[in-house]
């Protein structure tokens, strides 16, 4: 993903989630994804669609220990 990949999904995702404070970073070691963060913590990873050029696919975990007894 490059840089203007990166700003459109950005913008995109700060829209849809309502979040002014959510941003990608790229990955040093990986051209087809980026990191999500909300503020400093990371919630998720874009990826592009290797079947839908111009697409990408948002994977978010949500792990048991964050989830509320």
């Amino acid at each position: 993903m490059n840089d203007k990949d990166i700003k459109r999904i950005e913008a995109h995702l700060k829209r849809t989630f309502g979040s002014a404070t959510l941003n990608l970073k790229a990955r040093p070691k990986q051209k087809d994804s980026a990191e999500v963060y909300i503020g400093d913590e990371f919630v998720g990873v874009v990826f592009q669609d290797e079947d839908d050029d111009g697409s990408y696919m948002f994977e978010m975990a949500i792990l048991a220990e964050d989830l509320d007894g």
